[in-house]
């Protein structure tokens, strides 16, 4: 067997373990990487090339930052702010939830967005005696769309900008405008579809008004000092990141910095911020990207995409192509693996189309493609999990049939904007 058979069995052994959730996908990437190794499929020497530190310490420090920032209550005083900001009003906590929700997302991983908010959002829902579905189905469907917008929103974006040098200001001009009409889009049809579940008297909305009201956001806060410390730093690093390409340095040089500061400044104790750092994902990365880099490293992915040139003749159709493949395979595997296997063949792409608006294809569809299906993305199991637990059940099919018609208008809008952007009408 020669080296890229090698190769392509162990990538699809990796992928059928990470699949099957028989085992860790942490596990699965690592057992992949390490039998790479080991037949010298991809030799020690080559690992640096594949190995992305810029996704891994980017992902590292904002993890560092959202762990100290936590511990200050921080994320529950914004749930209740913007409850209080709805005044009882369904319509309104529907609107407001959404849009809070992907502006966290834009900033924060999806995962810890929902894990902070659904909470609230349940409670809130109690309170006015209404179905939670369509909150919690809009605040999935939230998060994906504000992980689309920035270059840290969410993991495919982070290994996106890295491979191809994208900056955050390219990211919040390509992508955050489609993220906006795509979440008015999800607004509007959540607000169709589920409009009889959203109305209550006026006397009531007046009640639940009067009962949030009263709700003291202040309360939430568990340490002030570390508070007013966790919002300056990542103000600051906000910041760093809408200029990081001016002052010539790294969104992964800007994150570390920026938990490297607060943790020295909050004198939080490391040992227990980085015990809650999400260290299998981060294997889970590394093990992943030499597993890919086995296709690279044997010449596989230079010729798939060659192939793949002898059907697509023009940028348009590498377009279309990319942003559908990725979305819909995006609705039923992990984004992670899937862009990880996408950005080398996108690269090797650039000897016969102009790539630029390729990697935003594959922003749009691995980012919004999670939004189809139940297991779609890691916030969508997070919050059907949390939903469970206070029985309130979702089932895979309730899920698909709003999910996918979600997909479908949300990505179908992207690509139109790109298509108008950089084909032409």
């Amino acid at each position: 067997m020669n080296q890229a058979a090698i190769a392509i069995v162990i990538f699809l052994f990796t992928y059928g373990l990470i699949m099957s959730e028989r085992i860790h996908r942490a596990a699965a990437a690592l057992l992949g990487a390490s039998l790479l190794l080991i037949l010298n499929v991809v030799p020690w020497e080559n690992v640096p090339d594949y190995l992305d530190l810029d996704t891994l310490l980017l992902l590292t420090g904002m993890m560092i930052i959202v762990n100290t920032a936590r511990k200050s209550g921080l994320f529950e005083y914004i749930a209740i702010k913007t409850a209080k900001m709805a005044r009882g009003s369904p319509i309104k906590i529907l609107l407001l939830f959404s849009f809070v929700t992907a502006l966290v997302s834009s900033f924060l991983d999806n995962v810890t967005t929902v894990l902070l908010l659904t909470p609230m959002l349940l409670y809130v829902t109690r309170l006015m005696e209404l179905d939670p579905v369509p909150f919690l189905l809009a605040e999935i469907f939230a998060s994906n769309i504000g992980g689309t917008a920035t270059l840290i929103g969410d993991p495919p974006n982070i290994m996106i900008g890295s491979a191809a040098g994208l900056t955050f200001n390219d990211f919040l001009m390509n992508m955050a405008p489609i993220a906006f009409i795509d979440l008015l889009l999800s607004f509007v049809f959540i607000y169709l579809f589920y409009r009889s579940e959203l109305k209550v008297s006026p006397e009531k909305e007046e009640q639940l008004g009067s009962i949030l009201s009263r709700m003291d956001e202040k309360g939430a806060i568990k340490d002030l000092v570390l508070f007013e410390k966790s919002v300056t730093v990542i103000m600051i690093v906000v910041i760093l990141f809408f200029i990081h390409d001016r002052l010539n340095i790294e969104p992964a040089v800007v994150a570390m910095f920026g938990a490297s500061i607060l943790l020295v400044w909050s004198k939080e104790s490391p040992e227990g911020v980085f015990e809650k750092i999400e260290w299998p994902a981060l294997f889970f990365f590394g093990g992943l990207f030499i597993v890919v880099g086995g296709l690279v490293q044997t010449g596989v992915i230079e010729s798939i995409a060659e192939k793949m040139v002898d059907y697509v003749h023009t940028n348009g159709q590498a377009l279309i192509l990319i942003t559908w493949f990725s979305a819909f395979s995006s609705a039923v595997v992990d984004n992670i693996p899937l862009t990880a296997t996408m950005i080398p063949l996108i690269k090797a792409m650039g000897a016969f189309f102009n790539t630029y608006p390729l990697w935003w294809a594959l922003s749009l569809g691995a980012c919004l493609g999670g939004n189809g299906t139940a297991i779609g993305a890691s916030a969508n199991v997070v919050v059907i999990g949390i939903a469970e637990r206070e029985k309130i059940r979702i089932s895979f099919m309730d899920f698909l049939k709003v999910g996918m018609i979600i997909m479908i208008l949300t990505v179908g809008a992207g690509a139109g904007i790109l298509w108008i952007r950089y084909i032409g009408v």
